[in-house]
């Protein structure tokens, strides 16, 4: 969105410095009105679109829930504007991902807004190129080690309290030994293979895996019916967008975050 809306007020720029060449031929007053309208328009149209892609590439951006996978603390329809430097700046048209200028970084139990890596993207999508932006919970960084057993919540070893976490689904699917050794597993899913395992396999009983340096564990608050890191496996650092700020729509929901 930013990339585009930059690239419009680029193009309504070059425009406007085209009438500014093209002035100078009007001949009739009722011309040179219609003009004058016009080219104020384009004028104000280009800076403040130029100036909305800087906003949201650097500081702010809007977000729209698309999925039920953060209820019930987001709702599918929730509007959120997204805090994008409180984990660094990151350098525009470049691709390494790197930020700078971090007021802090993610930590555990952050509400992170992220590029989804291309594993949790279906076939077509990745040859399409399609990108979305996912939002789910950070449960572990860097050299964490993380089970799930019968839903439960493990982070080196010691269970976690997880009092947002919301079960639509109380069965407990059994688990199943996916491969001979954890070091298969590690890879399997370091690699995003699990993406195309059914779910029942994963879900309720997962791991143990330890999350690679630089990469997170996303997971969605609702547990039972969320595509997370179970499935796609970590989330690399220069996927991360930003840090939801507040609520804005609905109105009756209105809240920080």
């Amino acid at each position: 969105m930013e990339l585009k809306l930059f690239i419009a007020g680029c193009i309504l720029f070059a425009v406007a410095m085209i009438m500014q060449l093209l002035k100078k031929r009007l001949k009739t007053i009722k011309t040179q009105k219609v003009f004058k309208q016009v080219y104020s328009w384009v004028d104000t149209a280009w800076s403040a679109l130029i100036m909305a892609s800087f906003i949201m590439f650097f500081f702010i951006q809007a977000f729209k829930i698309p999925s039920g996978s953060m209820r019930n603390t987001l709702l599918e329809g929730d509007h959120l504007f997204v805090n994008k430097f409180i984990y660094g700046f990151k350098v525009p048209f470049t691709s390494s991902g790197k930020r700078y200028f971090a007021i802090r970084d993610v930590k555990v139990g952050d509400i992170v807004v992220f590029q989804c890596p291309p594993e949790a993207l279906s076939v077509l999508e990745r040859e399409q190129g399609v990108k979305k932006d996912y939002i789910k919970r950070c449960v572990a960084v860097g050299g964490d080690k993380v089970e799930i057993k019968n839903k439960k919540l493990f982070v080196n070893e010691i269970e976690v309290n997880e009092s947002y976490v919301t079960f639509d689904d109380h069965n407990v699917l059994n688990a199943f030994d996916l491969f001979s050794n954890n070091e298969d597993y590690q890879k399997s899913w370091q690699n995003g293979k699990l993406a195309t395992v059914p779910a029942v396999f994963i879900r309720d009983n997962f791991g143990p895996i330890v999350v690679p340096q630089g990469h997170y564990m996303m997971l969605g608050d609702n547990r039972d019916f969320s595509f997370d890191s179970r499935f796609w496996g970590p989330l690399p650092d220069k996927n991360v967008k930003g840090k939801p700020l507040f609520l804005y729509w609905p109105i009756k929901r209105w809240r920080l975050i």
